[in-house]
């Protein structure tokens, strides 16, 4: 079954439980997770475009894309903003990047890297900061620190999920 488009999902954010580890736990994970899925893909089909949307390398670049996003998101949150910075809603930076182009091992490298850089950021965070938070300049809704890798995980779930589709859609 086809899943909600990204900016069609609706997120709540209202809990008071601290699941920051779990979610950490989740973030750590994708790499290795990505990793595993891609080890059964055939290469032939990383760089094939279904319905003109992203390819599964396309989709593995965009990850690394954005991990500069959350990151900078974090430092307004514990910078005290009031704003989130905003994303390029557009993505150029991932359709311009010619991801198709990047050997696989690379992609899922960069991503691994860029992640690990984001749990060094994220792990040492006490409570206080966790419950810290920003306005989400899309969504126009405070979201945590807790909340914003929440979203970010799911952001992660979301891409791996289109990947498994890209994979079941492949013309034979």
């Amino acid at each position: 079954m086809p899943q909600e488009k990204w900016f069609n999902r609706k997120f709540d954010f209202t809990s008071n439980q601290n699941i920051f580890p779990s979610i950490i736990e989740r973030l750590s994970g994708t790499p290795a997770r990505l990793e595993e899925k891609l080890s059964s893909i055939a290469p032939a089909i990383l760089t094939v475009m279904v319905d003109n949307t992203w390819t599964i390398k396309e989709n593995i670049g965009h990850l690394t894309d954005l991990e500069p996003l959350w990151q900078g998101r974090l430092e307004d949150i514990l910078a005290g903003r009031k704003d989130m910075r905003p994303t390029d809603l557009q993505n150029r930076k991932t359709t311009e990047a010619n991801h198709n182009a990047t050997p696989i091992e690379m992609l899922l490298k960069n991503f691994r890297e860029i992640r690990m850089q984001t749990m060094r950021m994220i792990e040492p965070l006490n409570e206080a900061q966790i419950f810290s938070y920003a306005l989400h300049p899309r969504l126009q809704t405070p979201m945590r620190t807790m909340d914003l890798f929440l979203f970010t995980a799911e952001h992660d779930d979301h891409h791996l999920a289109r990947i498994t589709e890209l994979v079941r859609l492949m013309p034979l």
